[in-house]
């Protein structure tokens, strides 16, 4: 089926919307301020040594500098002829650039520590570094001198000094199956070329030409960047993790991709020379979009994304879906709602479940759901029926690039089935808790505030005696006391011989109140 990447870029965020068959079926939003740091590279230098702490300072071109301890020093290990030295340590046998000495070499293979720092680092001098923890407060960004650059399937470790060395992940099956991927990918790396390699989850179910375009990806990108670290001048960013627009294009363009649209001429330059470079195959289906309407508006993007934030979801047939999205788990509710097509009750409901399979896949896509989810059909005793049902939804799922899990029907009529999580939902990416419900959908009624009002005058009055009480409170709880609850506000003023005056507070949430004594 034909898929189109479209790609909406401004200064704050940029954001993706794959349609396939001109229907939107997922979407993507990464925004400036959100984006970390960890996993960047930077062409760092020393301005302070520390022994006491065995650490170093390091200027990386942040806010502050940057802090490497010396177990994150990736050091060569020694020869016999003792010619070895610390990755980023000076040669003193011959003249160099800071830069030359920041280059790795395909013999580094222990972590340091067994040395002191001063030894191996001096002020002033350039080294590669990458960033493995994010600044905090008023502390600088952790640093190791040891690399590793993450593709889709795999994760590039080029300090490797053993050809073949494949880790693989202990999410991935059992140990034969580990063993077996392992394999795979060993087949495909180039003979006595040193680096190594660590197969994500994702690679269980890549085919061959996935992996080996991967390797070929990361092993040209890590060549980029000593390249560039040969010129550039410290302190400098070398590498940072791929931005949206080209994680799309690495990770989801391929043969099914007709055009790929992005509304940004600096973007879509950027977007090109990258597609070039590393996606030559679809280089040529990335096109620049100059329409007067906005990319997202000309395709209903804006609205697809207001539908896929609400709770509710209608279907043609007139049915719905109620989605509740939990921290444990995510559940999705199956209603006939208005559909009274088909020849009988059971016809009905089996056609309001083969609407809602369909939905429900796209919704879990477009939405990016994942970890448990319970999905609660309506009851059908047609084993067929049922059977019928839960095939249509592994259809409609089979197009996700997640990994999933569908279980049968339980006893009790739900399905149960599992998303691979791999990013926050759109609803967490877009939203917040509401400050008035604190996510949980509901506020107490005004007779219920205002009943806690008159408890609390009572307290009040008995503890502080004061000569007036006023209640400041929402106009519906203020309402409520001067209408059906004015004789029991009465009533407690003559119980507690004072006076009790009612104030409408306009900036005041519902089950917002104070009182005040006088």
């Amino acid at each position: 089926m034909s898929e189109d990447i479209l790609i909406n870029v401004t200064p704050q965020e940029t954001r993706v919307a794959v349609l396939v068959q001109g229907v939107v079926q997922e979407l993507h939003v990464e925004r400036a301020a959100s984006r970390g740091l960890v996993g960047n590279i930077y062409l760092g230098k020393v301005v302070r040594v520390l022994p006491g702490m065995q650490s170093a300072f390091i200027d990386a071109g942040l806010d502050r500098a940057a802090f490497l301890h010396v177990a994150d020093i990736w050091r060569h290990e020694p020869r016999r002829d003792s010619q070895a030295r610390p990755f980023g340590a000076p040669d003193e046998r011959a003249p160099s650039s800071p830069q030359a000495n920041a280059l790795t070499s395909p013999s580094a293979v222990a972590l340091g520590g067994h040395e002191p720092i001063e030894r191996l680092l001096h002020e002033g001098q350039s080294l590669l570094v990458q960033i493995v923890k994010e600044p905090l407060g008023t502390k600088g960004a952790r640093l190791s001198t040891q690399m590793s650059i993450a593709g889709r399937l795999l994760v590039y470790l080029p300090q490797e000094p053993h050809a073949g060395h494949i880790g693989v992940s202990q999410r991935i099956g059992d140990e034969a199956g580990r063993e077996a991927l392992r394999q795979r990918v060993l087949r495909l790396l180039p003979a006595g070329e040193s680096g190594g390699f660590i197969v994500r989850t994702l690679a269980e179910d890549a085919s061959d030409e996935d992996l080996a375009t991967d390797v070929a990806y990361l092993r040209k990108l890590w060549d980029d960047i000593l390249k560039a670290s040969r010129t550039a001048r410290a302190p400098t960013l070398l590498y940072q993790d791929l931005g949206l627009a080209q994680r799309m294009l690495r990770d989801f363009a391929g043969e099914s991709t007709t055009r790929i649209q992005i509304d940004s001429r600096e973007s879509f330059d950027k977007l090109r020379e990258f597609a070039l470079a590393y996606t030559p195959e679809v280089a040529d289906r990335v096109t620049h979009y100059l329409g007067e309407k906005p990319l997202f508006e000309r395709h209903g993007i804006d609205a697809e994304i207001e539908r896929a934030l609400a709770r509710r979801v209608d279907l043609k047939s007139g049915g719905y879906l109620i989605l509740d999205q939990t921290e444990a788990m995510t559940t999705i509710d199956v209603n006939t709602g208005g559909f009274v097509g088909g020849r009988s009750f059971d016809d009905t409901i089996f056609k309001t479940n083969l609407e809602a399979a369909q939905s429900i896949a796209r919704q879990l896509r477009l939405r990016n759901l994942g970890g448990i989810i319970v999905l609660d059909f309506i009851d059908m005793e047609n084993r067929e029926h049922q059977e019928a049902v839960l095939a249509e939804l592994r259809r409609a799922l089979a197009g996700d690039r997640m990994k999933m899990t569908v279980n049968g029907f339980t006893q009790l009529g739900l399905v149960e089935m599992t998303r691979k999580r791999t990013r926050e939902s759109l609803a967490h990416v877009l939203c917040q808790p509401c400050p008035t419900c604190a996510g949980t959908g509901q506020i107490r009624t005004a007779r219920t505030v205002g009943y806690e009002i008159l408890r609390e005058i009572l307290r009040e009055a008995r503890q502080f005696n004061p000569r007036e009480l006023r209640v400041l409170a929402a106009q519906s709880v203020i309402d409520l006391f001067l209408e059906e609850e004015s004789q029991n506000l009465a009533m407690l003023g003559d119980f507690i011989g004072k006076p009790i005056s009612l104030q409408v507070e306009t900036q005041y949430l519902q089950e917002q109140y104070d009182i005040i004594l006088t």
